[in-house]
């Protein structure tokens, strides 16, 4: 008996084949492109990620042993993916890092309007998510609207192509139209925002005990497994990736060094105070996800091994290791999106940059300054959850880096724990999967035996207490470069006309 589950990247496929004991028998990867036809704008062809899907899915069919027990699979959430009344795409999925509603934000924030929103919704709107996007098509391309009949996510994409049902998982639903507490869309945030016009868009909401379909006829063809195959739906990928990590208990943290920096605390109540951040359904029953996820990752770190002519991320680590805690002064604000940031604070002008330059630093400084600056991200999302984990587990492809993960259990003054899967995101997924088809009675239970845990870095009390200040002045000099943000947006402005 064989599994196969999947995590939809933004940029990657990856599907997994697992045997019974959840170890790693193969990989299929493939790759997805984003486009950016306009300024500030990120879509993809609907087509094209089903088509990775499914090709990834065969490959790996093809080589597990035995008979496939169910697949499972998790994606990339956020965005709007618009189908038609037949399950067709009415045009490419718009993405969680697109930027062209960036107005609707300004507007909502200086209303008061998305404070309110979390006191209901507990998750802070940005550019990326479906109110925001659904807003802007209805200004600018009523004719989109008029011919779709669901708003999905890459989820429910992905579901609707396997089993031929429109629906969406509670936590890809969350944020926005979510009342958190009910776990039922809320009439009074649909209100809120002047678009009761959008609840024919909203799909079926599927909760924790209905989460599994069946393959159907073209769906197997294309994937190459049996009509019927057990499909299961699992929460979306910062979710899941929580999961596959064992980060399922209250207080447990893990951060995903991805594309998107992902801080987050597992939790079993709601709590609404401060708007930051997202509070996801879980998918674990009365759990609850208190979710940072940045608009800038990794990203960062290969657009500056461009910059200094570093080969590969592990070069740049190199570089990085021969300057010293502090950089020689410099700072560096990660904030590279052209949707400007989203947690742990909200501000769609938000931009980096690099402060303290001259001629004493070298590419060696501005190489530990980016290190630096990711990681005092991580450590505000962390504060920003007002958790006290006593360790934080890490994942994605930065945990790589030894370098960097001694820099974050520096930084944040907590041993730091990295996965021994590859794909964690289609780990958690497996582990929904077999609760989902009665392999296992809970998450809880199954995680010890299913979940790879290796190395684990321990805090250095010299470097954490001297860090300790350099995250103080982070925040003051942040106070500093933010002042300027709205005149760097006139002066973007001005440029594009």
């Amino acid at each position: 008996m064989a599994i196969i589950s999947l995590d939809a990247g933004t940029t990657m496929i990856k599907a997994v084949g697992y045997d019974d004991d959840g170890a790693e028998l193969v990989v299929a990867r493939r790759p997805t492109a984003v486009s950016r036809p306009s300024p500030g704008w990120a879509e993809q062809d609907m087509q094209a990620v089903w088509e990775a899907v499914a090709d990834s899915i065969q490959e790996v069919a093809r080589q597990v042993p035995g008979d496939v027990d169910y697949v499972a699979f998790t994606a990339q959430g956020d965005g709007c993916w618009l189908v038609d009344g037949d399950g067709r795409p009415t045009g490419p999925a718009v993405l969680w890092n697109d930027a062209r509603g960036v107005a609707f934000v300004d507007s909502w924030t200086r209303d008061g309007l998305l404070d309110q929103a979390f006191q209901i919704n507990g998750s802070l709107t940005s550019s990326g998510l479906p109110n925001v996007i659904l807003s802007w098509f209805r200004e600018h391309d009523p004719d989109r609207l008029d011919r779709s009949a669901a708003s999905l996510t890459c989820g429910g994409w992905i579901f609707a192509q396997l089993t031929g049902e429109v629906c969406i998982d509670e936590s890809d639903a969350s944020a926005p139209f979510l009342d958190i507490r009910s776990r039922q869309y809320s009439d009074e945030l649909l209100d809120l925002y002047d678009m009761a016009w959008a609840r024919p868009l909203l799909p079926e909401l599927r909760g924790d005990d209905r989460r599994v379909g069946r393959l159907t006829p073209s769906a197997a063809e294309a994937v190459g497994l049996p009509v019927g195959t057990s499909v299961v739906m699992a929460p979306y990928d910062i979710a899941s990736t929580a999961i596959g990590v064992g980060a399922v208990e209250d207080g447990q943290a893990c951060s995903i060094l991805g594309t998107t920096l992902c801080t987050e605390v597992a939790t079993d109540e709601v709590r609404l105070g401060d708007a930051a951040g997202l509070t996801v359904a879980l998918g674990l029953p009365g759990s609850y996800l208190r979710a940072f996820p940045t608009l800038a990752g990794t990203e960062v770190i290969q657009w500056v091994c461009q910059l200094l002519a570093c080969g590969e991320p592990r070069d740049l680590g190199v570089l990085a290791r021969q300057a010293d805690v502090g950089a020689n002064g410099l700072t560096f604000f990660p904030y590279f999106s052209p949707a400007g940031e989203r947690a742990p604070f909200l501000d769609p002008q938000a931009r980096g940059s690099l402060l303290g330059m001259s001629f004493e630093h070298g590419r060696e400084q501005v190489a530990r300054a980016v290190f630096e600056g990711l990681t005092l991200v991580i450590q505000d999302c962390l504060k920003a959850s007002r958790a006290e984990p006593t360790e934080l587990r890490v994942c994605g492809g930065g945990a790589a880096s030894e370098f960097w993960l001694q820099m974050i259990a520096d930084v944040c003054g907590i041993p730091v724990t990295r996965s021994t899967d590859t794909e964690v995101g289609a780990k958690g997924a497996l582990l929904i999967g077999l609760v989902a088809t009665g392999g296992a009675d809970s998450v809880a239970s199954a995680a010890p035996r299913y979940v790879r845990l290796g190395d684990t870095y321990e805090p250095d009390a010299k470097r954490a207490e001297r860090y300790a200040q350099l995250f103080a002045d982070f925040l003051e000099l942040r106070e500093t470069a933010a002042a300027g943000w709205p005149r760097l947006a006139e002066l973007r402005g001005r440029t594009s006309s």
